[in-house]
């Protein structure tokens, strides 16, 4: 079991700045609750984590079974719930991939595999709502 250990620092009304393995990261708050719009939001950030790592998954899992593809882009779309806190309610997860000839089967056996086996941010993120994708193909 390894520790995970990181430190913010107020820098502003509600800015903190955060240092991820030597990368910087500011994250605030919107200006009508006293922010200055720094840097995104805290709860977007998670959903940005997710597209990361189910990203890198799936590049990771399509590169071993040899399928190029021209790009790929990965939305995130969540819902809000109306109570305070709000918290997201439903995840959605799009991987649009963009190339010819793509193989359907080895598409959906990576995305199933990062989504069901090697994502650790969606994993977390099953336990508070449940994540539902779908795959799409542009040429």
């Amino acid at each position: 079991m390894s520790m995970n250990k990181i430190k913010g620092t107020l820098k502003g009304s509600m800015a903190f700045e955060i240092n991820l393995d030597g990368h910087t990261i500011i994250t605030d708050a919107p200006e009508k609750i006293g922010g200055n719009n720094l840097g995104p939001r805290p709860k977007a950030l998670l959903l940005a984590g997710l597209i990361g790592c189910t990203g890198i998954d799936v590049v990771s899992i399509l590169k071993k079974m040899r399928v190029e593809f021209e790009d790929l882009n990965i939305e995130v779309e969540a819902e809000d719930t109306d109570e305070v806190p709000s918290v997201y309610n439903r995840i959605h997860v799009i991987y649009t991939f963009k190339g010819k000839n793509l193989p359907m089967s080895n598409l959906e056996k990576a995305v199933s595999l990062s989504q069901e086996k090697y994502c650790s941010v969606g994993a977390m993120l099953k336990k508070a709502a449940p994540i539902t994708y779908e795959i799409r193909v542009e040429e």
